[in-house]
């Protein structure tokens, strides 16, 4: 697990990240992931398309683009997307692409579950952050103008 060592370190001080995730959770996760490149201009998520997993940003920066808004949201290390269509097992809502050259780390809807039946305390830490990333961003979407934690 040393190949993920500083992408640990990134990932767990994230702001806007998986916030309840431990340094052994992430050592688990990380173990899973399959690291993916994206060039600028290319998609990391396609809007009606399914994900079958999410995305952690490692490096780069990325541009949110829903089509019921004008205003496109910028994500970056730290931080992850795919994760309603993850949810739900529907298509994507929005499109994500990469601003300039991307790094991710890619987690596959089986091989996380496989993981969270091996430490449901895990999965439970996983679903806490991803309720608390998705109740901020919505709040984010309601009023633009609410205060970042």
């Amino acid at each position: 697990m040393s190949k993920a060592t500083p992408d640990l370190s990134l990932l767990m001080a994230a702001k806007n990240g998986l916030l309840y995730l431990t340094a052994n959770d992430w050592a688990l996760i990380a173990d899973k992931a399959l690291r993916k490149q994206f060039k600028a201009g290319e998609s990391i998520v396609q809007r009606e398309r399914r994900t079958h997993g999410i995305f952690l940003i490692l490096k780069g920066t990325a541009t949110v683009q829903l089509a019921s808004q004008t205003t496109v949201v910028e994500i970056g290390p730290g931080q992850i997307c795919g994760e309603i269509s993850f949810l739900d097992e529907l298509p994507a809502s929005a499109n994500v692409v990469a601003k300039e050259s991307v790094e991710t780390y890619y987690l596959d809807r089986a091989s996380l579950h496989s993981v969270f039946e091996l430490f449901p305390h895990l999965g439970s830490r996983f679903y806490q952050s991803l309720a608390a990333i998705l109740a901020r961003r919505l709040r984010e979407i309601i009023d633009p103008k609410t205060p970042k934690k």
